[in-house]
């Protein structure tokens, strides 16, 4: 395609108009993804969380926000993982592991991409500034690197909470 069709496609996605009502739902989806980005969420997953086909989903999620669903989904477990790359001393590997990716490669070259520089490199680099780091056991412990919650799991933890605290106080 020469650089006029491309123009015209991209012009096609621009001019595409989100009703509001459907904003709220690809804003769930979204919010969905930012939630369970360590998780394998398929395209058909986040759409069905918006109540749209997956095809109208994918195009409008990419019409409001820029970026597709998978490029948003990646995004944010770069982001995530430069966090961890800074404020951890955990290994390249575990931080690649901990944000969703399942291959290093891949987790490698996404981040050389989305960064400019390699993941070792940026580790490096915020190293150097002598700043102390949260130990890996820690991160894995209390949750930080990872977080394997489901809604109904949630729930269950939050009720089993109230029960306790009832327990707890006197009847008055």
């Amino acid at each position: 395609m020469d650089d006029d069709g491309k123009n015209a496609a991209s012009s096609r996605t621009e001019r595409v108009r989100v009703p509001g009502d459907v904003l709220v739902h690809l804003r769930a989806a979204r919010d969905h993804l930012d939630r369970h980005f360590t998780e394998a969420t398929d395209l058909a997953t986040a759409a069905s969380i918006a109540g749209l086909s997956k095809f109208h989903f994918h195009r409008l999620f990419k019409a409001t926000y820029g970026v597709t669903p998978a490029e948003y989904l990646s995004r944010r477990r770069i982001e995530r993982a430069q966090d961890l790359l800074r404020a951890t001393n955990l290994t390249v590997t575990e931080v690649c592991f901990a944000v969703g990716y399942s291959s290093l490669g891949s987790f490698s070259a996404r981040f050389k991409e989305l960064v400019g520089d390699t993941p070792s490199a940026v580790q490096r680099r915020h190293m150097a500034t002598g700043a102390p780091k949260v130990p890996g056991c820690f991160v894995f412990m209390r949750g930080l690197a990872r977080q394997r919650t489901t809604g109904s799991d949630a729930d269950e933890r939050a009720s089993t909470r109230a029960d306790s605290a009832s327990e707890e106080k006197p009847p008055g």
